[in-house]
Formats: structure tokens, sequence, C-alpha cells
């Protein structure tokens, strides 16, 4: 087999073994980084709810009391505004959804579901937990999701959520007495919920992921060229010259030309040894036939 060839499949080898090792490493980091992104940008899809509910609350409601009176204006309310915010933004950025999940809505569609309950559920019997972050298998796949706890900290709010008799007249009329009420101050009634399909992350990892193996084994393949273009003008041509004049000379050609390398390393050093012996022989040569 020649120095060449073993070089390759040396190289190739240890090219196979490191990509593989990078491709494990790479892919979970990636994974990991991508689902660390997603995660942040839920949090900031959060804050932004929670900033509209504080603004709404703050002031938006107080202004429209005098109307509310009169005419039910959802736009008073921080759950509505928060929700139709967040549904602007979904426009852009479709993949994200938000809900404020709760156990006895006002407004239906803010009703919760099976899994969005027990998840109320858990904030209601560890009150010293403010947040669930996990996954979840849905019929589209696995999702990713963010949960904050609903408390009613402001007395304000029972205004609308106590009891029917102390509510807007003209919000009782719009969605009647049966749900919306019997809500109590500190009280844990829903949870807000960001959720995103983990396919999402992992379709940036992946994406991600390929650029980066691409471009390891383009730099491998470039460095197997480099060194292979190198090992050929340093070592396999002078040796193979080499090689062919000592051929030349113990088949008794001694008027071989003389193998000519300015070359300081170790095949600089292998040429001027075989001058030297080269030398000798002619000299020994020349004795044996005086």
């Amino acid at each position: 087999m020649k120095l060449l060839l073993k070089f390759n499949l040396i190289f190739v080898l240890v090219f196979a073994a490191g990509l593989a090792v990078t491709a494990y490493i790479a892919r979970d980091l990636l994974r990991a980084n991508a689902e660390a992104e997603v995660a942040g940008n839920a949090r900031l899809l959060m804050e932004s709810a929670v900033a509209a509910r504080t603004f709404t609350s703050n002031q938006i409601a107080p202004l429209l009391q005098t109307q509310m009176k009169y005419t039910f204006l959802p736009q008073s309310v921080p759950a509505y505004v928060a929700t139709e915010v967040l549904g602007e933004l979904r426009k852009k950025y479709p993949e994200y959804s938000y809900k404020e999940a709760t156990l006895n809505p006002t407004n239906p569609r803010d009703r919760a579901v099976e899994w969005e309950a027990d998840l109320v559920n858990q904030f209601r019997n560890n009150s010293t937990v403010t947040e669930y972050i996990g996954q979840r298998d849905t019929p589209v796949g696995r999702t990713f999701y963010i949960a904050r706890a609903m408390k009613i900290t402001n007395p304000n709010c029972l205004v609308c959520h106590s009891v029917p008799d102390a509510a807007p007249a003209p919000m009782v009329q719009k969605y009647g007495t049966a749900n919306g009420f019997g809500w109590n101050l500190n009280e844990v009634i829903g949870a807000q919920v960001v959720s995103v399909p983990m396919e999402v992350p992992f379709k940036r990892a992946e994406q991600t992921f390929g650029v980066f193996m691409s471009l390891i084994v383009g730099v491998f393949l470039t460095i197997g060229v480099v060194l292979n273009l190198m090992l050929w003008a340093l070592v396999i041509r002078p040796v193979t010259r080499l090689s062919g004049l000592a051929d030349r000379v113990s088949m008794g050609e001694m008027e071989a030309p003389e193998f000519e390398t300015k070359a300081r390393d170790e095949i600089g050093t292998l040429a001027e040894s075989f001058g030297r012996m080269r030398k000798s022989l002619v000299q020994a040569m020349k004795m044996l036939e005086s």
C-alpha cells in the first residue's frame, strides 16, 4: 500500500470520528440553545402581555368608567386587551400562542381546557410556585409552554367578578350571570400561557446544524487537499525520485545524475546521506578495478 493511500485512509478515519463526535455534541448544544432562545422570546411575549394588562388597568379603565355605566366596553378589561394585543403580534409570529386560561371566565374564549386547568390547580396547590415551564404532546407534535399564575391582587377586580349584583349592568347583559363571578381576593383564578411547537426551535437548530456541519466538512476537505498536495510535493515526489536514482545506482549505473535538493529537512538529510553513500560506492568500485 502506497504512502499517500495510507495517509488518506488514516485521515478519513480521523475525520469520520471527529465529525461524528462534533455532530453529536453540536446537535445537542444547538437544540438546547434554540430552546433557550424560544423560552426567552416566550418570556418577552409574556412580559408584553403583563405590560398591556398593567397599562389598561392603570390608564385605560379609569377613562372608560363613565361609558361602562351605559355600554360594556371590553377594551377596559386588562385580560381582553392583553389577548387582543398578543393576537395582533401573532399575525407576524404565528408560531407563538397566548391565552389567559381561566377556570371560571367571563368571556368563554378564556375558559381553560383540561391541561390548562391542571396547571391552574397546580398553582393553587403550591402558592410558592409562580411559573411553570414544560413540554407536552399535542396532535401537531411536541409543544413547549410557559405558564404564570393569575392571582387576584387588585380589589377593583372584584367589582366585576364578585357577585352579579355588583357588576356593571351592561357586562351582565352581555355575558350573563353564570360565568366570571365568585372570585376572591388573592385567589389564583387562571394562568397566562404562552405556547410554541417544539418544531420551531428544532427546525432552527437543524438549519444551524446543517450550516455548521457543512462548514466543518468544507474545512476538513480543504485541509485534506492541502495536506495531500504538501505530502506529494515535500515527501512523495522527492522520495520517488530518490528511490529511482537508488535503483539505477544499485544496477551499476554510476553515471546516474546527482540528486539535487535545497531542502534542509529530513528529505534533504536523506539525499545528502545517499550522495555520500554513492561516492563511497564509486570509490570502492574504482579501488576494485585498480
